[in-house]
């Protein structure tokens, strides 16, 4: 069936990869170059570049700055319950999608304008509604390309989806330190940089636009499906694992906070190069592009081989691999707290093992979120995924903001900070032994156009 303008609203039956996929992963990696490559600076923007009015140094302390990078990242993964409710009851994936990509290329022109707090909030206000707003969309949109013919293509598609994200965040997370850290561009560049690729994302979506299949908003017979008796047990089944899933986001964002803060005090050289503490972070998106591969091809098989492994399985394995990561990160704290100076190469370490987690946690979820919601809840399903990251960096900034004493210390100091969430994360993962047993699994799948 098409529209009047021409848009198919449902997938023919096909057991091809379809042709609107190239210009979502397209957009997406575009679109992630220019969110991760401005995240990836904002903690040491804010702990050294910020200026006010007259433009004199107005930094904020290392607490300050983790309080407002994780509240940040929260509202960008709140917002997307209200980008939801626009894409399914009023005005589909597509428009939603398009008009929020506007909003969130002027909160990188803010930012790029406007070094002082004034332009800080305005761009992180902006991006956070149009970043956030469209999250939901875009992944439920991927999946809204297939039907029941080709849906065994579904996990692989997934797959490269997650795949171009880390390729956008891998470059930018190299580029944009380099641009802010070097004399000749600073801020300016480094934020605006990323916004010149948020353009290219829209352009490249809009570019993509007689390709989608373009399934219509549910309306009023969304409300009807998410009230009645079977979507409110999506919900709550679904929200159980996410309240689960919030304490490992709580860990894994940190990457972007803490873990910045402990690169600046370790041995960066690494093969003849002194890196700076927040390219460290690019090591967790080229680690995911090396990983989904192993991971799919060749962890996954052979641990089939010993037990049958559902998608709780394996977030419940990527648990306890999240413990491990932290478990190393106290570590290194440790020793730095005996004014040792380890190398760079133990973080990497971290960041490895913690990115196997990733990769068995989060696109899991991805896939999960889609398959377990109905129809016409497709991307609410997946807001309330996303709002499972806002709630792990609400209790990062929350645990940050408590620990705060008035004279300047901490409550947590040094690696007692990091034990702190290496045992939340650990008691996480005993209790979602008991859900990894009883889920029950029912998979939604869009139907087709036989036309």
């Amino acid at each position: 069936m098409q529209t009047k303008d021409k848009y198919r609203t449902a997938p023919v039956p096909s057991r091809r990869i379809p042709g609107g996929i190239p210009y979502i992963i397209g957009n997406e990696a575009a679109e992630r170059f220019s969110f991760y490559g401005m995240k990836g600076i904002l903690t040491v923007f804010m702990t050294q570049y910020l200026i006010d009015s007259d433009g004199q140094s107005d930094v904020l302390s290392e607490e300050n700055a983790k309080v407002w990078y994780h509240l940040f990242t929260m509202a960008v993964y709140f917002t997307p319950f209200f980008g939801a409710l626009l894409s399914d009851i009023f005005i589909g994936k597509y428009k939603t999608i398009l008009s929020l990509s506007v909003i969130y290329c002027l909160g990188h022109l803010a930012l790029g304008l406007d070094e002082t707090r004034t332009g800080l909030t305005v761009g992180l206000t902006l991006i956070a509604i149009g970043s956030g707003g469209i999250k939901p969309c875009v992944s439920a949109h991927v999946g809204d390309q297939f039907g029941k013919t080709n849906q065994h293509l579904l996990g692989k598609v997934f797959g490269w989806f997650y795949f171009s994200i880390n390729l956008g965040a891998f470059l930018s997370t190299l580029l944009t330190p380099w641009l802010l850290a070097h004399e000749d561009f600073g801020p300016h560049w480094a934020f605006g940089v990323p916004g010149f690729l948020m353009l290219l994302a829209t352009i490249c979506f809009w570019a993509g636009r007689h390709k989608f299949v373009h399934v219509p908003p549910g309306g009023k017979g969304f409300v009807k499906e998410v009230f009645n008796r079977e979507g409110l047990k999506i919900i709550g089944k679904l929200s159980i694992i996410y309240l689960f899933v919030s304490v490992f986001w709580s860990l894994f964002d940190q990457t972007g906070s803490a873990w910045v803060l402990q690169a600046e005090k370790m041995d960066r050289h690494l093969f003849g190069v002194e890196l700076l503490s927040s390219q460290i972070q690019a090591a967790n998106p080229l680690l995911v592009m090396i990983l989904i591969p192993v991971c799919s091809y060749l962890l996954y098989p052979a641990l089939n081989r010993a037990f049958e492994l559902t998608p709780m399985r394996k977030i419940l394995i990527g648990f306890f691999i999240t413990t491990g990561a932290f478990t190393l990160s106290a570590l290194i704290e440790a020793r730095i707290d005996m004014g040792e100076t380890p190398s760079i190469v133990w973080q990497l370490l971290a960041y490895f093992i913690l990115t196997t987690a990733e990769v068995m946690v989060s696109i899991t979820c991805l896939e999960f979120s889609y398959t377990q919601a109905s129809n016409k809840m497709k991307s609410f399903i997946m807001s309330l995924f996303m709002i499972s990251i806002a709630l792990g960096n609400g209790i990062t900034a929350f645990v940050n903001n408590f620990i705060q004493n008035p004279d300047g210390t901490t409550k947590l100091e040094g690696a007692d900070y990091y034990w702190f969430f290496t045992g939340l994360m650990f008691a996480t993962a005993i209790l979602f032994i008991f859900v990894a047993v009883f889920y029950k699994e029912k998979t939604y799948i869009q139907d087709e156009d036989p036309g």
